[in-house]
């Protein structure tokens, strides 16, 4: 599994400037982004911020470290824990589209064994 998530930004003209925007403008976005990998566990993610500086490849793409709080909880079974995790997100900028995209890990998914 590898999840992605683009943000049109139409008044941004370079990455550093759509990358400060989307941790600063899409904190929720950010952590429906993120929380897809720990759907099966339960948690979300929230409080989503920038772990290190990000790592320029080119004008146009590079990478960045995120630290966030995953939130488990389950009123039924009193369960409400928190713990900070880290990421590291490929990042793509469309120059002429003014779009970002974040790509996540890569998680091994397995398939069911068979009988």
């Amino acid at each position: 599994m590898q999840e992605s998530w683009s943000f049109e930004l139409p008044n941004f003209t370079t990455l550093p400037e759509g990358l400060e925007a989307v941790m600063q403008q899409k904190q929720i976005e950010l952590g429906i982004f993120l929380s897809y990998y720990y759907k099966k566990g339960g948690a979300v993610v929230e409080k989503v911020s920038q772990a290190s500086e990000t790592q320029f490849k080119s004008p146009f793409s590079g990478t960045l470290r995120v630290a966030f709080d995953l939130i488990y909880f389950n009123a039924c079974r009193d369960i409400h824990q928190q713990e900070r995790e880290e990421m590291e997100l490929q990042v793509n900028w469309d120059e002429e589209k003014r779009i970002l995209r974040l790509q996540g890990e890569y998680w091994p998914t397995r398939d069911g064994d068979e009988i």
